[in-house]
């Protein structure tokens, strides 16, 4: 009779091996869903409260510029805490950052749901937009952290972007239909049993490490007034009348709070946004762009949703069905400029990107109450392709403009700005959009599209002129 030996021991410990390996994929793919989760609540949140507006309207008596704030104060807190939240998620682990933004915005879209009046939904949406800037980041940092394959590593973030695009496409159309269907108070009780799922996903994601990052709390401070002032001045300008003592004091707020952002981070030791960047046109031409591109695209958004539904009469998921042929064109637009710009070239693109959408503004000036659906539908296809041309080719352009360890500033300046141009435009077309009776002002919806018009016409020639052929 032979000894038991070690076979047992060394049958476990081949088992724990093989084991080993797939309770790390699960880990990954787990952390995957989190991220993906994420990212797609906060950009299905953009699209479908622009649907859910005249529903707000109708239930609140916000008025113009009350939907004007509810758009802003949500993406105008993305924009300026976008600036530190890459710093925010390294400083404490991806995962625990992540978990914080996921849980303050699920609250903050209970208490949107429940706001008694427009003022309590706008004070909502800045807790939300402060706690998207938290989860974008982290959510890309997250999959970094699981993913140390490179190329496994790419086809995460690809995945990851893809959720992106589908979520801006499904968002008018989910808008529209949970409006329709229940109230736009459902628009953001959607987000509650999301949330709960992805807090559950993160108790089995791998602790993230700890990294040392420099916070820029006066910059931080200084960008928000800044910003705030800036968007406070062109909403109520309109409404309160431009030479009105609290317009004047924002847009006064605004020049001192941006001049003091200046001087705060000209002596910061690690600011957030070192300023020297700022003078490399290679930095600054994509930036400029990046805040045109979306004040364009986020611009037009804003404004046929309420084309739809205020001119036209349509439900809001007759609105948002409107928005399934242009979303469909600007995905299909993303996965073809990255070839187009390796055949004729980056700047090009960039270009090409601009004079599209520029064409798009001068598309929609005609369009009226009579305006044949077909005919809305051919014209806003410039509108789908202008942007989903040039962001890829700028993005690229700009992360190859700057040395490695500058590129989550770079990037996380770049979406600033992004959301910026995008809030800027609803504040400007908000505020042109209302006639002198209340409704829906064709000649100041064709004002709104020439200034953006314009801005185009500027950033397509810096880039033309500026930047070097690549």
């Amino acid at each position: 009779m032979s000894a038991p030996g070690p076979a047992p021991a060394a049958r476990r410990a081949a088992a724990g091996a093989a084991t080993a390996p797939a309770a790390s994929s699960r880990r990954r793919n787990v952390a995957l869903v989190a991220s993906l989760l994420g990212f797609t609540v906060i950009t299905i949140d953009v699209s479908a409260v622009n649907i859910a507006l005249p529903a707000i309207r109708d239930s609140l008596s916000g008025g113009m510029a009350g939907l004007q704030w509810v758009v802003d104060a949500y993406t105008l807190m993305f924009a300026a805490l976008m600036l530190s939240a890459g710093a925010l998620a390294d400083r404490a682990g991806a995962r625990r950052a992540y978990a914080w933004g996921v849980a303050l915005f699920t609250v903050a879209s209970l208490g949107c749901a429940l706001a008694p009046g427009i003022g309590v939904l706008v004070a909502a949406r800045v807790a939300q937009g402060g706690a998207a800037a938290v989860v974008m980041p982290a959510s890309l940092a997250l999959i970094r952290q699981s993913y140390e394959d490179v190329r496994a590593r790419a086809r995460a973030i690809a995945l990851w972007t893809v959720g992106g695009s589908v979520a801006m496409a499904a968002g008018p159309v989910l808008g529209g239909l949970l409006t329709d269907a229940a109230g736009w108070r459902s628009v953001f009780l959607l987000n509650l049993p999301v949330g709960a799922v992805i807090l559950g996903l993160l108790v089995r994601v791998e602790r993230s490490p700890r990294r040392p990052a420099a916070l820029d709390p006066g910059g931080q401070l200084t960008a928000v007034l800044a910003l705030a002032g800036l968007a406070f001045a062109v909403i109520e300008g309109g409404h309160l009348g431009w030479t009105s003592a609290p317009v004047l004091g924002a847009g006064a707020l605004a020049v001192a709070a941006g001049y003091a952002f200046r001087v705060v981070e000209a002596r910061h030791p690690r600011p957030m946004v070192p300023l020297g960047m700022l003078t490399d046109r290679r930095v600054a031409v994509p930036l400029a762009v990046g805040f045109a591109v979306n004040a364009a695209f986020y611009g037009g958004i804003f404004l046929l949703g309420l084309y739809y539904q205020q001119l036209r009469g349509m439900s809001g998921l007759e609105a948002g069905l409107m928005f399934v042929p242009m979303s469909a064109v600007v995905t299909a637009t993303n996965l073809v400029s990255p070839r187009l710009a390796e055949r004729i070239g980056r700047r090009q693109v960039i270009v090409v990107g601009q004079l599209v959408f520029t064409a798009a503004m001068a598309a929609m000036l005609p369009l009226n109450a009579h305006t044949p659906v077909w005919l809305v539908l051919v014209l806003l296809l410039p509108l789908s392709i202008g942007g989903a041309l040039a962001v890829p080719a700028l993005t690229a352009l700009l992360m190859d403009a700057v040395p490695a360890e500058r590129a989550g500033t770079a990037s996380g300046l770049l979406n600033a700005l992004r959301q910026t141009g995008g809030a800027l435009a609803v504040a400007l077309f908000g505020t042109l959009l209302v006639s002198a009776g209340g409704g829906f002002s064709l000649p100041g919806m064709r004002l709104g599209l020439l200034a953006v018009a314009a801005v185009l016409v500027v950033t397509a020639a810096l880039t033309r002129f500026l930047l070097r052929r690549d």
